[in-house]
């Protein structure tokens, strides 16, 4: 007889234990595994549901965030996703301040939840869709008076330390738990480093010989040391240039990885194709990264990735052909 679904009082509780799916089309011509975790099975379908749950009920437990205190944070769109989300549920005014570089479907989105977005220009020589760092230095300027102005909460998911312990409770144990622990790598592309910092810790604390690699965008992968010639690229989400994510543990870091555009979207779309799985640009630049580690000394090994969000919120991007 079949059991009854959990019922759950709100779509807080709904955040977490996400599908964990194998790709074994995706990998027909190559001697390897590819287990990849669908984070876009969250409410605001992305992994940045996890983090905004985390971090508002680390503030209320710490009294950083007081009944009724609005709530501010800058965001690509996923993680101001979540919070509005979160911060609907249990009462908090919310305000998500944005690049106009991001797609207008997380804008929309965030509004529909109930969130107050304030969008940003972009720098004279930025593209839209294709978001630089510069960019979001404006996008933190404008974040800053309005924190100020509102005498509001910063749920800074580049600092706070729930940004790294959603994915060290949550997403790291749920990967061990449902592939019973058989991973040999970990590849995750660099936003604010939360995921991968959290997820790392806890894979190489299960097994120390777990390798975790950095994947960054080619022409902006400052974390592996480089210069940046390629500011502007495509892959929403990450890839900012910045230097410095206080959430990365470099102890954790066995490698660095770069991603074309191309290659992010080209993966992206067989996903879509032959795994019926409709992502973003940063799940394609992870599964990129996957099948070049399956190439190497991980031959027949078995990698594991987040497919961070929906391609539902690309769909006015050229990352869908029309």
């Amino acid at each position: 007889m079949a059991t009854a679904p959990d019922l759950f009082p709100s779509a807080i509780e709904a955040i977490g234990s996400t599908p964990l799916i194998e790709l074994s089309r995706l990998t027909r011509a190559i001697d390897g595994r590819i287990l990849a975790k669908l984070e876009f099975f969250n409410p605001g379908f992305s992994k940045k549901d996890r983090i905004a749950r985390q971090i508002i009920e680390d503030a209320e437990a710490s009294g950083a965030l007081k009944p009724g205190q609005t709530v501010v944070e800058l965001t690509s769109g996923n993680t101001g996703t979540g919070l509005a989300i979160v911060c609907g549920i249990k009462g908090y005014p919310f305000v998500a301040v944005m690049s106009k570089g991001n797609s207008v479907e997380r804008a929309r989105m965030m509004s529909a939840l109930g969130a107050e977005v304030v969008l940003v220009d972009q720098l004279p020589d930025s593209v839209p869709g294709q978001v630089s760092g510069g960019d979001l230095e404006l996008v933190e300027l404008k974040t800053k008076k309005i924190v100020t102005a509102r005498k509001a909460f910063r749920a800074d998911q580049f600092s706070l330390k729930g940004n790294f312990r959603a994915h060290y409770l949550n997403t790291g144990p749920e990967i061990i738990r449902q592939s019973g622990g058989d991973i040999d790598v970990f590849c995750d592309f660099a936003g604010t480093g939360g995921s991968f910092a959290g997820c790392a810790a806890a894979l190489k604390e299960h097994d120390s010989r777990i390798k975790c690699f950095l994947v960054e965008p080619d022409g902006a992968a400052i974390l592996a040391g480089e210069p940046v010639t390629y500011p502007n690229h495509r892959i929403q989400g990450g890839g900012y240039a910045m230097a410095d994510l206080p959430l990365l543990k470099r102890e954790l870091i066995d490698g660095y990885l770069k991603v074309t555009d191309q290659q992010a979207i080209e993966m992206t779309r067989r996903l879509a194709r032959e795994e019926g799985i409709f992502a973003g640009f940063s799940s394609g630049a992870n599964l990129s990264a996957a099948t070049e580690l399956l190439q190497t000394e991980f031959k027949s090994k078995t990698a594991m990735v987040l497919i961070c969000d929906s391609g539902l919120k690309y769909l006015s991007t050229d990352l869908w052909e029309k």
